[in-house]
């Protein structure tokens, strides 16, 4: 949202703070200032031109076409200038640009001023034309100025040229009371602790006898409120330049005068507008009903639409003229044979206006207003003050009496606010005369007062503050955060939080992780339907931003890959990433979130080198950073199976119990497509909430390193295809518990020289005894007896 800094002094005095001053006040009182930048009316702000008068002008010596001037403008010496505007004469004043000077022309890019010679004759300036310096686009001649203007004076002077500044606001969705420059100026009005300003309306007067436009409002629950006002004799044509000034400020483009006063007050008072020919209002009649369904209607941009029952139109006796609070009508609004117009202002149910605006994929700067919610009781004020502008601008007169048709009046909130709650929940003691100056000068109206509380009635256009508690909050937003002080000496007390502490363990294993070169990534956790596991379980939204948009995730998979595509889109290939995040699933015991931990590796292992050739990451990378995690933990007693997930070609599993840890694996080449990615990737999904469950009694104790050596002992063994590496160890660890210090597998061979359905396996066994050395009968014995279960329990051969 726009806001011009210039048009804020037009209802709220800011006490001559600057532009960059009020850009720290609006973020402090929660109105966050994305960007604040200088804004010239005409481009270039006509700096360094003058006004100078032509002294001498003379035939050029060698062009026919050029005249050779000499021009005063107010120096001690004339400049001469060579000009070749057919009608420059002696005794005219101009707009000079002198040597130095940089001229913004309508078209094309700024030059400089320098002195040259023309033909011969030297140039000490440019005496300009109106199209020259971005003022217009006559090109005729030079621009010639009153006699009476003083030589000398700049031309911002004469022009009455202001520079203005224009702040971006990322308005939250709740602020709906300050999308506008009144809704900003009541904030600041807040902060100041003084009254804002509203347009003098006096002048307006309605005609009793005039004919109006009939209006019947079909679906009150859909249009609670609807104004309208008949004007007639209007001109419609260009906008004169103080408005069309206004609406450039704040990156709105000029249309006609009377579109732009609707585009005016809809940024000024934040009140939705729409102007309809009234002539081509079949029936003379306004009609606010449902649309038909598959009803045929073109919009603006000439799109026919279909329309379903759902949605609220402005319909004449024949047909929709406009969809209500969303996009007008093609055949219904006002062009430059328009001479009678009938002007709407309206109060439309924010749900009823976002679901259509949604459903037809049409986002405009009403729509935008009408989802957050109006104001209603601003129809009538905004329908007068763009009435009395469209006297101004486009001539006529007001030819009807005000239409208003508001048959439930929405009601202010009414509630209580106590002095003791408001010191309570905000931590501080700030005067009651703080606290009762900021809620009035927020609008909202104190109808009865004690010391000890407040009766106050908050008006409908603050849609967020319903309750006590709500306007504890807005006057601590104007108060200021950075005002309320922390105190010093802070008060601990005994953490009797379930062990282990959940974030102490999430903060461990973040910064192990960064250690090891990974970076964290936060992902949406919204996504497409088609990311999904099982769609009967997903948690669709029903009212989606998208189409992209429309489900909670049920897995980190795809936030993964996601990220891993648009880096390497960017020539961003080499990628460690981790994510704590949430899935979301339907159970029958209703909705379930479960929280994981995910890491992700794709590209090279390490940075390209002059003496080394760079590698690309494998799978042995991404379970060298499982099992750091699992050892960080001190997580024991884990079965290894291969992963049948989905997501992987192959990968393993970590089980703890008949639940799965951790599993981890290359993604398969089909959801890599589905992603968008094109490099091999592996990724580890923890299922966090069982990790800290499994670490919630373990104890991390000091163990000396043994005085003892250990030894180390390899065997291949030859088994069927389906005795897996777990299999064995398993056998390993019930042969010899005490000794048996490691189990781990080195090479894996199945191939043409083996009999069919077998494969090798190569283990080695690291032995160690705490209390002695090993001696060779005792590993030889122990080796033996390994061997021999091997091949009783599994029907292992040694090779």
């Amino acid at each position: 949202m726009n806001i011009s800094y210039n048009w804020l002094k037009n209802f709220v005095d800011i006490k001559d703070n600057t532009p960059e001053q009020i850009s720290h006040i609006l973020t402090d009182i929660g109105l966050e200032v994305e960007v604040l930048e200088k804004v010239q009316s005409v481009p270039g702000g006509l700096e360094g031109l003058v006004v100078g008068e032509v002294k001498t002008c003379e035939q050029h010596p060698n062009a026919d076409r050029l005249r050779v001037t000499t021009v005063d403008v107010g120096r001690e010496e004339l400049l001469h200038v060579v000009c070749g505007a057919p009608n420059v004469a002696a005794g005219q004043k101009v707009i000079v640009a002198a040597v130095g000077t940089t001229v913004y022309p309508l078209e094309g890019e700024p030059f400089k001023i320098n002195k040259s010679k023309i033909r011969g004759e030297v140039s000490e300036g440019m005496i300009c034309a109106e199209d020259e310096i971005g003022l217009g686009k006559s090109h005729d001649g030079i621009l010639v100025l009153s006699k009476d203007t003083p030589v000398g004076r700049t031309a911002q002077e004469y022009f009455n040229i202001k520079d203005d500044y224009r702040y971006e606001i990322g308005l939250t969705p709740n602020r709906a009371d300050a999308a506008s420059h009144l809704g900003v100026a009541r904030d600041l009005a807040g902060f100041f602790r003084t009254s804002f300003t509203l347009p003098d309306l006096s002048s307006f007067n309605a005609v009793e006898e005039g004919v109006a436009t009939t209006v019947s409002v079909l679906n009150t629950d859909a249009s609670p409120r609807y104004t309208g006002v008949n004007i007639s004799g209007v001109t419609v044509k260009e906008s004169p330049d103080w408005l069309k000034e206004k609406l450039n400020v704040i990156g709105i483009r000029p249309i006609n005068n009377i579109v732009d006063v609707t585009n005016y007050v809809l940024h000024d008072l934040g009140q939705p507008l729409h102007a309809f020919d009234a002539d081509r209002i079949a029936g003379n009649k306004v009609i606010v009903r449902n649309a038909v369904e598959e009803e045929e209607f073109v919009t603006l941009d000439g799109v026919a639409r279909k329309l379903t029952s759902e949605d609220l139109v402005i319909a004449d006796a024949e047909k929709p003229m406009c969809i209500a609070g969303v996009f007008g009508g093609l055949h219904s609004g006002v062009t430059e044979s328009t001479r009678n117009i009938f002007l709407e202002s309206a109060y439309f149910n924010s749900v009823s206006v976002r679901k259509t605006s949604k459903r037809h994929a049409l986002k405009t700067d009403s729509s935008f207003r009408f989802e957050r919610g109006t104001d209603p009781n601003m129809t009538e004020l905004a329908l007068k003050r763009a009435a009395l502008m469209i006297l101004e601008v486009a001539g006529g007169q007001v030819s009807s009496t005000i239409t208003d048709i508001y048959p439930n009046p929405v009601q202010p909130f009414a509630f209580t606010v106590n002095y003791k709650n408001v010191q309570r929940l905000i931590g501080k003691e700030i005067p009651k005369e703080d606290i009762r100056s900021i809620i009035v000068s927020l609008g909202i109206a104190v109808v009865n007062e004690n010391d000890y509380e407040l009766s106050v009635e908050v008006p409908p256009f603050k849609v967020d503050v319903t309750r006590e508690v709500d306007v504890i909050e807005e006057v601590l937003r104007i108060y200021g955060y950075n005002n309320i002080e922390i105190k010093q000496q802070i008060n601990a007390s005994l953490n009797t939080s379930e062990k282990p502490d959940r974030e102490v363990v999430l903060n461990q294993v973040a910064d192990l992780l960064i250690a090891n070169g990974y970076h964290e990534i936060l992902s949406n956790s919204l996504t497409k339907l088609d990311y999904v596991d099982n769609q009967d379980t997903a948690v669709k939204l029903l009212n989606p931003l998208s189409s992209d948009l429309d489900t909670m995730r049920q897995n980190l998979v795809f936030s993964a890959l996601t990220a891993i595509s648009y880096n390497q889109k960017r020539k961003n290939p080499d990628l460690r990433f981790f994510e704590f995040g949430r899935t979301y699933h339907l159970t029958e015991e209703g909705y379930q979130e479960r929280q994981h931990l995910a890491l992700t590796l794709s590209g090279k292992n390490t940075a390209e080198q002059w003496n080394e050739e760079a590698k690309n990451v494998t799978f042995y990378n991404l379970k060298a950073a499982v099992d750091t995690i699992i050892r960080r933990l001190n997580i024991q007693g884990l079965e290894v199976i291969e992963s049948d997930s989905s997501y992987f070609d192959y990968g393993l599993t970590y089980k703890k119990g008949v639940k799965s840890l951790v599993s981890f694996g290359a993604i398969s080449t089909s959801n890599l497509k589905k992603a968008d990615v094109e490099n091999q990737v592996f990724f580890a999904d923890f299922d966090w909430d069982l990790v800290l469950k499994a670490i919630r009694k373990n104890q991390i104790k000091y163990k000396e390193v043994s005085k003892f050596p250990a030894v180390r002992r390899d065997l291949a063994l030859l088994v069927d295809e389906s005795v897996t590496f777990e299999r064995l160890r398993q056998v390993a660890v019930k042969t010899e518990r005490k000794l048996l210090k490691d189990v781990n597998i080195f090479d894996v061979y199945k191939g043409d020289k083996l009999p069919e359905g077998k494969k090798s396996y190569a283990l080695s066994f690291v032995l160690q005894d705490e209390e002695k050395t090993l001696t060779d009968k005792q590993i030889d014995t122990l080796v033996q007896k390994l061997i021999l279960n091997f091949e009783k329990e599994t029907g292992a051969v040694v090779r």
